[in-house]
């Protein structure tokens, strides 16, 4: 099966995602405030919460794991893509995605899902996310020959469909 055959563009609640692991779009604290990390803290329990307060904070572009709280998830890998004082970039958000499937090969995962990192209290361009998420999970997979299925799920209709069109244009 190709990297591509093994990614899947979902609409839909990440928070309600059967993936072994979700991916937090989280700050470099760790700090679960809004956006995917607000939905992780509400729906995860506080445990999710302490247990990052016991590994932040962690350098831009790192990813960390905890367990999936209350969620239906086993983990949560936790990646920083941006700070309080820096917004998501390039450089950051291709770290956050090899970071987060180094994790998910360390844990042996067959299932992993992504939300489209930075778009929310980040504001980073969505095609531009598309482009570098799907780019380079297709390159990476080869490296993580455990993961069986990449879920990318999105909430927001224009990004599902922004990612639905460069998924298709690769």
């Amino acid at each position: 099966m190709s990297a591509k055959a093994k990614i899947h563009i979902l609409k839909g609640d990440i928070t309600e995602s059967d993936a072994e692991a979700i991916v937090n779009a989280a700050n470099t604290d760790l700090w679960l405030g809004s956006g995917v990390a607000g939905a992780i803290r509400k729906k995860g329990g506080a445990q999710v919460q302490e247990e990052c307060d016991q590994i932040g904070p962690i350098g831009r572009g790192e990813a960390a794991v905890t367990s999936g709280g209350d969620l239906k998830c086993k983990y949560i890998i936790h990646a920083a893509s941006m700070s309080f004082d820096e917004p998501t970039s390039d450089e950051s958000l291709y770290d956050s995605v090899k970071n987060s499937l180094l994790r998910a090969a360390e844990l042996n995962l067959r299932s992993i899902a992504f939300p489209a990192i930075g778009t929310g209290v980040s504001d980073y361009d969505p095609q531009r996310c598309a482009e570098i998420m799907l780019s380079e999970i297709i390159r990476l997979l080869p490296q993580v020959p455990s993961l069986e299925r990449v879920e990318m799920v999105l909430l927001d209709p224009e990004i599902y469909q922004i990612f639905q069109e460069e998924y298709d244009r690769l």
